[in-house]
C-alpha cells in the first residue's frame, strides 16, 4: 500500500487534511478489495502499513465507520460493513423511471389505528381535521435487517376493512386497487437528510443521532384526490440513492413492475403509471 518508490504516505504532503484523505483512500481501497464481513487490519497495523500517525488513521477510520463502510466490533476488530441498498434514479426523455432496489423487502406492523386527521395531515390530504384517517406505522426490512420506518396516513373512507395482513404482505397499492378500488396515479416526494431519535435508533438497530434520509410523499389517485400522506425514515448507513442522468434521447424502456422505489413499498405504481421528476433545491418524484 505504500506509494511507488517505497516512500511513506506522509512524503511531500504538507497538510493533515490531505494526509487523512490519503489514509482514507488507502483504507477504502482495502475495503473495496474485500467482501462484507471480512476483517481489515487494526489501526496499529494500518499505521505501520501506511506510514502515518495513529490519529490520522483513526480519523480516516472514524469517517468510514460513520459512512457505513466499516463496522467496529469491540474486542474483535474492524470489518467490512454489509453492502448498502442502492436505489437508482434514471432520467429518461420525459419521466424519471425508478428501477428496483436490491434485496428482499418485507414489513412488520408497529401500529395500526383509526383517528382524526388533525390540522397538518388534514391540510395535506385536503380533508377536515375532524375526518378520520387510518394511521399505520411499519418497519421495513431488507433481507431481514431493519431498513426504514414508515408512517402512513390514509383516508379512512377509501379503505374500509383495511387489514393488518394487507399492510404486512404484498404490494399495498395492489391491495388498494384490487380490494378497495383505489387507483393511485401520482406521487410527489421530497427527500432530505436528518438524524434518528433514540426510539428510532432502537427500531433501526443504529446508534442514536445516526444519519438518515427522510422521505415525505403525497400520493393521489387518477382523479387527483390525495389518497395518502407518508413520511419515512431510511438508514443513512445502509441506503443510498444514485442518479443516472441521460444527456440525450434513448429508446423507451418498459417500467419494471417489481421492486422497491425510494420511500415507496415494492411494486407500487406497477400498472403503467409514470413517475416523473422535477429537481429544485430538494428532490421530488411525481407524475
Amino acid at each position: 500500500m505504500h506509494p511507488s518508490g517505497g516512500e511513506t504516505m506522509d512524503a511531500d504532503v504538507p497538510g493533515t487534511v490531505l494526509k487523512r484523505e490519503r489514509a482514507r483512500d488507502a483504507v477504502l481501497e482495502l475495503i473495496e478489495s474485500r467482501s462484507p464481513g471480512d476483517a481489515i487490519p487494526s489501526e496499529r497495523a494500518l499505521c505501520a502499513l501506511l506510514g502515518v500517525s495513529r490519529p490520522t488513521v483513526r480519523a480516516a477510520v472514524d469517517e468510514l465507520v460513520a459512512a457505513g463502510l466499516l463496522v467496529r466490533e469491540h474486542g474483535r476488530g474492524m470489518f467490512v460493513a454489509p453492502a448498502k441498498i442502492t436505489q437508482e434514479l434514471v432520467a429518461g426523455d420525459r419521466a424519471l423511471s425508478v428501477p428496483q432496489a436490491a434485496g428482499a423487502w418485507s414489513s412488520r406492523l408497529l401500529e395500526f389505528t383509526t383517528l382524526q386527521a388533525g390540522a397538518r395531515v388534514g391540510r395535506k390530504l385536503r380533508m377536515s381535521p375532524a375526518a378520520e384517517i387510518v394511521y399505520v406505522a411499519r418497519l421495513r426490512l431488507v433481507d431481514g435487517a431493519p431498513m426504514a420506518i414508515e408512517h402512513l396516513h390514509i383516508r379512512a373512507e377509501l379503505v374500509p376493512g383495511l387489514s393488518a395482513q394487507e399492510l404486512e404482505s404484498g404490494d399495498l397499492y395492489e391491495h388498494l386497487r384490487v380490494t378497495h378500488g383505489v387507483h393511485v396515479r401520482e406521487a410527489v416526494q421530497a427527500i432530505e437528510p436528518t438524524v434518528v431519535t433514540r426510539a428510532e435508533a432502537g427500531l433501526l438497530d443504529v446508534p442514536e443521532l445516526s444519519p438518515a434520509l427522510l422521505f415525505e410523499r403525497l400520493t393521489s389517485d387518477t382523479t387527483g384526490r390525495p389518497v395518502e400522506y407518508v413520511h419515512s425514515l431510511y438508514r443513512g448507513d445502509r441506503y443510498r440513492i444514485v442518479s443516472r442522468l441521460a444527456l440525450g434521447p434513448a429508446a423507451e424502456v418498459a417500467p419494471d413492475p417489481e421492486g422497491h422505489h425510494p420511500g415507496i413499498p415494492p411494486g407500487d405504481f406497477a400498472h403503467g403509471d409514470a413517475i416523473a421528476s422535477s429537481t429544485r433545491g430538494d428532490i421530488q418524484v411525481g407524475g
